[in-house]
C-alpha cells in the first residue's frame, strides 16, 4: 500500500493517495470508506455538492480506526458566494459527517457551477468566502485550507487580502491534460496541488501510446497516470467503489523514467470525456 505524505505549508500532514466519492450516494461513500481503510487507505475526499457527507461520515465512524489516523477533505459549495451561507454550511457538514474537525475544507469552485470560468470572475465574492474559511481555521473547525479549480488570477486575488495563505488547490490534472503553468505557479507560492479524476475519469484507459508505457513498467494505465501526477508533485485522490481498484491503484512502487515523464506531459490532449463530458469541469455547460 502506498502511504507516503505530504506537508501542508502550515505543518499538516496530507497523505499522497486518497479516495475521492464523487458520484456515490451515501451508502457506496460508507462502504467505500470501509473497503478503503481495510486496504490502507486514510485520504477520503467528498463535497457539499456530492451530497454524501453522511454517507462518508458513517464510513468513517464504522471502518476501524481511529478519526485521528484519517484525513478528511469537504468543499464548500461553489454556489455559496458570502461569508454566512460558508461558516453556516461549515457547521453543517461537520454536522453530516459527525466530525468535530475537518482536515481540509476547500472551496469548490471559484464561480458557482452554472457560471464556471464565466466572464463573471466572483473576486469580491470569494474574499468573503475566504474569510469565512479562514474564521473556521483558526477556532478548530478546520485545520487547513485550499482552493478548487482555481486560475492564477483566482488564486492571486486570493493572495493579495488573504490572512492565511491557501495550502492547496484542487484541479483536473492529468495525462493528457496538464495544466503545468498552473502547478508550477501554485508550488511556487507554497500551495500543495491535488489531482482529482487524475485518470481522466477513464477516458484515456485504452489510448494506446500511454498503454504502451504502461506495459514496458509491468503495470496498468491507471497505476501510471497516478504515478505520473505524484512525481509531479500531486496528490492524487483517484475515485473508485471498487475494492479490487483501490488495491491496484495504491500499488505504486515504480517510478517513471524521466524521458517517459516528458513523453506522458506531451501526449495529444484529451478532447472528449465521454458520458461525464457535459460536467463544467470536462468542459461542458450546466444548463
Amino acid at each position: 500500500m502506498f502511504n507516503e505524505t505530504f506537508k501542508l505549508s502550515n505543518g499538516v500532514e496530507i497523505p499522497k493517495l486518497g479516495l475521492g466519492t464523487w458520484l456515490l450516494d451515501d451508502a457506496q461513500a460508507a462502504q467505500a470508506v470501509r473497503d478503503a481503510v481495510s486496504i490502507g487507505y486514510r485520504h477520503f475526499d467528498t463535497a457539499q455538492a456530492y451530497m454524501n457527507e453522511a454517507g462518508v461520515g458513517e464510513g468513517i465512524r464504522s471502518c476501524g480506526v481511529t478519526r485521528e489516523e484519517l484525513f478528511i477533505t469537504t468543499k464548500v459549495a461553489a454556489e455559496l458566494k458570502n461569508y454566512d451561507a460558508v461558516t453556516q454550511s461549515i457547521d453543517q457538514s461537520l454536522v453530516k459527517l459527525g466530525l468535530d474537525y475537518i482536515d481540509l475544507l476547500i472551496i469548490h469552485s471559484p464561480q458557482p457551477w452554472k457560471e464556471f470560468r464565466g466572464e463573471n470572475r466572483y473576486f469580491e465574492e470569494n474574499k468573503e468566502v475566504w474569510k469565512a474559511m479562514e474564521d473556521a481555521y483558526k477556532t478548530g473547525k478546520v485545520k487547513a485550507i485550499g482552493l478548487s479549480n482555481f486560475l492564477q488570477d483566482d488564486i492571486e486575488n486570493i493572495l493579495a487580502s488573504c490572512k492565511i495563505k491557501p495550502m492547496v488547490n484542487q484541479i483536473l490534472a492529468h495525462v493528457s491534460n496538464t495544466p503545468l503553468e498552473l502547478i508550477e505557479f501554485c508550488q511556487k507560492n507554497d500551495i500543495l496541488v491535488e489531482a482529482y479524476s487524475p485518470i481522466a475519469h477513464g477516458a484515456i484507459l485504452d489510448n494506446a501510446e500511454i498503454k504502451a508505457i504502461a506495459d514496458k513498467y509491468g503495470v496498468s494505465v491507471a497505476q501510471l497516470c497516478l504515478r505520473y501526477d505524484l512525481q509531479l508533485g500531486l496528490v492524487v485522490i483517484p475515485k473508485t467503489a471498487n475494492p479490487d481498484h483501490m488495491r491496484n491503484n495504491a500499488e505504486l512502487d515504480f517510478v517513471i523514467s524521466d524521458e517517459d515523464m516528458e513523453t506522458l506531459k506531451d501526449v495529444e490532449r484529451i478532447r472528449d470525456y465521454g458520458e461525464h463530458s457535459f460536467f463544467p469541469v470536462f468542459g461542458g455547460k450546466l444548463k
